[in-house]
């Protein structure tokens, strides 16, 4: 298993003593004292893999940073705590991306195998089948916040463009892509996603945010567990400039943060067959942040407060 390394410093930036921020509250801990926590932060500094512009290996370092600043409170839920940063997985140097993979796999694996929810902060996109294949043994289905549909095959190596493919052949039960955008995917892509899952347009996100989660969890309605994924080029150009392929026509900021607590919070109140409420989120990712590409810091800002959005429902706050 690769080691896992902190080289992020947490501190708050406000110096009123009734501000607190997640660099206030954030620990820094081992992966043997997970279990102490509600949620650990993994980062995966790895961009190895991008179709388009590289820059994504910044992104775990500018995502804390702007996470550090934010304040813990949300309005309804209330104060986010109980988080731990377990440190940036030692990426392989010189390997192939399929060999990345797997040893990226092996560490995330041990995260899983904790009682903590697995927030991981990449990277590019390649990183989601290494973050979702150990939960692969039981069922479980992806809901993936993401303007492409990632499943080209593998064409000798994976690379970002391949992750649901992969995941696809490995067993994935139930698949969901949220805020998928014209014109931005082939139709023989299109035609693989819909026989295997849900495309929910960003029209649809625009128009009934609510309908257009259900439409998702209906989705998901069959599997064990929930993992979600934010590809922040599912915003529109104009609020995630940085990312490989930023674009017009994706999602507001407001409607993402949104999307999330609906998604999070109906995972957590799903019913089991057994009649009791479960929770069924088995981890979060917010990748394809590449600060190089653009000027100031719009994306990872908008990162820090999806991954914040997401931690309010998932510990039990409201829609």
């Amino acid at each position: 298993m690769t080691g896992l390394t902190h080289a992020f410093e947490w501190t708050g930036t406000s110096a009123d003593p009734n501000d607190e921020q997640f660099g206030h509250v954030v620990e820094q801990a081992a992966l043997a004292d997970a279990d102490r926590y509600d949620a650990v932060i993994v980062g995966e500094p790895y961009d190895g893999a991008v179709i388009g512009r590289p820059g994504a290996r910044e992104g775990p370092a500018a995502v804390r940073s702007a996470l550090a600043g934010t304040k813990t409170h949300h309005l309804d839920a209330g104060p986010v705590g109980g988080v731990a940063d377990l440190g940036d997985v030692d990426v392989p140097t010189g390997e192939s991306v399929a060999d990345v993979q797997d040893a990226i796999g092996e560490t995330t694996a041990a995260v899983h195998d904790t009682d903590a929810l697995p927030v991981f902060l990449g990277g590019d996109n390649s990183l989601t089948v290494p973050n979702v294949a150990p939960l692969l043994d039981e069922s479980v289905g992806v809901v993936n916040f993401d303007a492409h549909f990632d499943c080209r095959a593998v064409d000798g190596q994976p690379s970002s463009g391949t992750p649901y493919r992969q995941l696809h052949e490995a067993g994935l039960d139930a698949y969901a892509v949220v805020g998928a955008r014209h014109f931005e995917n082939s139709t023989a892509y299109a035609d693989y996603v819909r026989e295997r899952g849900e495309v929910v347009t960003a029209e649809e996100v625009g128009d009934d945010p609510v309908e257009a989660v259900d439409t998702a969890l209906d989705a998901m309605a069959d599997v064990d567990s929930v993992y979600v994924s934010v590809d922040l080029d599912v915003l529109d150009a104009a609020a995630a400039p940085g990312v490989s392929a930023p674009t017009p026509g994706g999602l507001s900021t407001r409607e993402l943060f949104r999307s999330l607590r609906l998604v999070a919070s109906g995972a957590r109140r799903a019913t089991a067959d057994a009649g009791g409420p479960r929770d069924r989120v088995a981890g979060f990712e917010v990748v394809e942040c590449a600060p190089p590409l653009e000027s100031g810091d719009r994306t990872a800002q908008a990162g820090a407060r999806a991954v914040a959005h997401f931690l309010a429902a998932a510990a039990g706050g409201g829609r």
